[in-house]
């Protein structure tokens, strides 16, 4: 992603790409209609809840550890094999999230190093702070080349300087190229998918798409698929007008189906049967 230019705000560029506007709309119109639900009224908290619940399942499923929601419910014990590990992990980084906002527009490195840390529950030498050069990751799932260190550094900065200056671009576009370009740098030796997925939830929250969190897109992401999220991963990478709108209107989609999770949910309550 190419933060130099002429462009001052590059984000707003991509916003104006083919289809990004629709993708737009229909997430906004999809995101109205849970907040107008009369559930939502009275009792959002438990919605909020229960999204971050159903989030963090959603992003350790894309990190291999695919639990079903009742497990994830049930376990009290993080520590036992990776996969525990990593549900963990999710869990602490969807719990940390909201506790990050007010710092998030001011420093949004720090917020990174602090989500790897908790992540990684200070496990790790190379905690909290990018990888250096020559410097093994741990994210197998993502196979595409392993940007150097000193270029992740640099890309690091201007996303940070992007996301300092402010942008007229809907959240749906800053979330998804916060969330993409993460994927595609790999800035931290592990859990950066968790990162990722974690970071597009404060864009999400701290934009005012999704104040309550009630909006979950991993929980998209997760349904849409592990292979359908890498494709189109793909398409952020190719840094191409088609590759891009792609991975933005993916990133739309995934809203729209954790919108979909948290409807069911406010039905669910209603009928008393949740």
């Amino acid at each position: 992603m190419s933060t130099t230019g002429a462009n001052a705000d590059p984000l707003a560029a991509l916003g104006a790409l083919p289809g990004v506007a629709e993708s737009v709309e229909s997430v906004r119109k999809a995101v109205d209609r849970v907040y107008g639900h009369r559930i939502m009224r009275r009792r959002s908290n438990a919605i909020t809840s229960e999204a971050a619940l159903r989030g963090a399942r959603g992003s350790a499923a894309l990190s291999g550890a695919d639990w079903a929601l009742e497990e994830v419910r049930r376990r009290t014990d993080f520590s036992a094999d990776p996969e525990a590990r990593v549900v963990g992990a999710a869990l602490r980084l969807t719990a940390e999230a909201g506790q990050l906002l007010s710092i998030w527009r001011q420093s949004p490195l720090r917020v990174l190093a602090r989500l790897h840390l908790v992540a990684a529950a200070g496990k790790e030498e190379q905690v909290g702070r990018p990888r250096q050069a020559g410097e093994a990751v741990d994210e197998p799932l993502v196979e595409l080349p392993l940007p150097a260190a000193e270029e992740v550094s640099g890309r690091l900065e201007g996303l940070a300087d992007l996301i300092i200056a402010g942008t007229s671009a809907p959240a749906l576009v800053t979330a998804a190229v916060v969330h993409g370009e993460l994927l595609a740098l790999r800035p931290f030796a592990s859990h950066n998918g968790l990162v990722a997925r974690a970071a597009e939830r404060i864009v999400l929250i701290g934009s005012g798409l999704d104040p309550k969190a009630v909006c979950p897109a991993e929980v998209g992401h997760a349904e849409l698929g592990r292979a359908s999220y890498l494709a189109a991963l793909d398409g952020y990478v190719s840094c191409t007008p088609e590759g891009m709108a792609a991975w933005i209107a993916h990133c739309g989609r995934a809203i729209e189906l954790g919108v979909r999770e948290s409807t069911a949910v406010c039905e669910a309550l209603q009928r008393g049967a949740a």
